[in-house]
C-alpha cells in the first residue's frame, strides 16, 4: 500500500522522487501497449458470424506423374477363388484405383511408405488388370502396367466378361463410384452401389471402417445409395460384400475420406472467445491506472495541506 510518510528524524516530508510511480506507470504503459496491440489484431480478425458464409480457395497444382505399378499377383497368373489382394508400389498420399477390363474394382490410400494392398474381386476368366493414381483435387496420374490373370471359377469364356454381358443367373458384382471425398464429420455420407448379375433377393452387408456396419436386403437390382456418418476424420476402407438368392458372392472395397474437424462451430468459438477475453481485461487495466493516479494526486494534495500546516513537531516521548 502507498502512503507519505516522515523523516524519522527531522519530520519533513520526503522529496517526491523518492517514490516508485515511475517505474509503476512505465509498467502499466507497456501492459497497455501489450494489450491494445492483440486487441486491434484479433478485432481485425473476426470469427465467423452466426448466418456468415465461409469461403475456401483451392489453386490446382501439377497432376501425378508417376504412376502406380501393379506387383501382386503376376502375369498370367490363374485363381480358383476370389477375391485376391493387389499389392504395389505407388506416388505417396494418392488415391490408388484398380480396374479389372476396365470395370472399377477398388480403391485404397497409398501409404507413407508409398505402398498399396487391398482385396478385389475378379470377374470369371480373364481379367486385365491396371491402376490409376489420383492426388487431392481429384486429378488423375498416368495408368500403370497392366497385368493378366484368370479367375477359373467358370470354364474359360471366349472373351472378357464385361457388365454389359451380365444378365439374372450369370455372375454376381457389386459397382460404385471411384472415390469419395468431401465428407466431414457428422456429415452423411452416400456411396451409390450398383448390384449387377446374379439373382435377387440380395443381401450387401456393409463394413464401414470404423466399427459399424449395416446390412441391406435388396428385392432387385436398382441402384441405391448406402449412407453413413463418421464421428472423426479421417481415411476408412469401406468393405461391401454381396450375396443372392443362391449364395453367389461379390465383393468390393472403396477408400472413404472425411474431412474437417467433428464440428465446425468448435473453432469459431474458440476464436470469437479470445478477443471476448481479451476486451474483459480492458475495464481491470483501467481501474488499476486510475487507483495509481488516485494515489498520487492524493500524494500531492497532502503534501500541500503539510506544507501549510509547517513543520510537525512530536515528542520522543510520544
Amino acid at each position: 500500500m502507498l502512503k507519505l510518510s516522515e523523516h524519522h528524524h527531522s519530520y519533513k516530508l520526503r522529496d517526491h522522487s523518492h517514490t516508485s510511480y515511475a517505474p509503476l506507470i512505465a509498467l502499466l504503459a507497456v501492459t497497455g501497449i501489450i494489450l491494445g496491440s492483440y486487441t486491434t489484431v484479433f478485432a481485425q480478425s473476426p470469427g465467423p458470424a452466426s448466418g456468415s458464409v465461409g469461403l475456401t480457395g483451392i489453386i490446382e497444382g501439377e497432376p501425378p506423374e508417376a504412376a502406380a505399378v501393379i506387383e501382386s499377383p503376376s502375369a498370367q497368373a490363374r485363381f480358383s477363388t476370389s477375391p485376391i489382394t493387389v499389392s504395389g508400389t505407388c506416388p505417396v498420399d494418392t488415391v490408388v484405383e484398380v480396374y479389372k477390363n476396365d470395370i472399377f474394382a477398388g480403391s485404397t490410400i497409398c501409404t507413407s511408405q508409398g505402398v498399396f494392398s487391398f482385396d478385389i474381386d475378379l470377374l470369371f476368366g480373364e481379367n486385365d488388370l491396371y491402376t490409376k493414381v489420383y492426388d487431392a483435387l481429384n486429378q488423375s496420374g498416368p495408368a500403370s502396367n497392366e497385368v493378366t490373370v484368370f479367375y477359373d471359377g467358370l470354364p474359360p469364356q471366349p472373351a472378357p466378361l464385361d457388365s454389359a454381358g451380365f444378365e439374372e443367373g450369370e455372375q454376381l458384382l457389386l459397382n460404385t463410384n471411384a472415390v469419395f471425398r468431401g465428407a466431414f464429420p457428422q456429415e452423411t455420407l452416400a456411396i451409390p452401389v450398383s448390384i449387377i448379375g446374379g439373382t435377387p433377393p440380395y443381401a450387401v452387408n456393409i463394413q464401414w471402417g470404423d466399427s459399424n456396419n449395416a446390412v441391406v436386403s435388396r428385392n432387385d437390382n436398382v441402384n441405391f445409395n448406402a449412407t453413413h456418418s463418421y464421428s472423426r476424420p479421417g481415411t476408412y476402407q469401406v468393405t461391401l460384400q454381396a450375396s443372392d438368392s443362391f449364395g453367389r458372392v461379390a465383393f468390393l472395397s472403396v477408400a472413404a475420406i472425411v474431412n474437417g474437424v467433428p464440428d465446425g462451430g468448435v473453432g469459431a468459438a474458440a476464436a470469437s472467445s479470445t478477443p471476448n477475453q481479451l476486451l474483459a481485461l480492458w475495464p481491470l487495466y483501467v481501474s488499476l491506472v486510475a487507483i495509481v493516479v488516485s494515489f498520487w494526486l492524493g500524494e500531492i494534495r497532502e503534501k500541500r495541506l503539510l506544507q501549510k500546516r509547517g513543520p510537525v513537531y512530536k515528542s520522543p516521548l510520544s
